[in-house]
């Protein structure tokens, strides 16, 4: 991730801000202090997509998108 200075910001944002939009991280410093960071925006849709292979590396198995082919109730077996 590129660094740069907020002297450095304030003179090419434009230029910053194009490479961002792209994909570019980029860690903003202040006396050599990284002090913020500036990462593209999701859309909505891409966020959500993103989430879901996070959770699907994590917590969930099996295929969340398709509805489940079997009834299941709440008899004794399945307590």
């Amino acid at each position: 991730m590129e660094k740069i200075n907020v002297t450095d910001l304030r003179q090419h944002l434009p230029e910053v801000l194009k490479r961002v939009a792209k994909g570019e991280p980029v860690q903003i410093t202040v006396h050599g202090q990284v002090v913020a960071r500036l990462v593209p925006e999701l859309d909505p849709q891409a966020k959500a997509q993103a989430k879901l292979e996070e959770w699907r590396k994590t917590v969930v198995l099996g295929d969340v998108e398709s509805p489940l082919e079997e009834v299941w109730g709440a008899d004794e077996e399945n307590l």
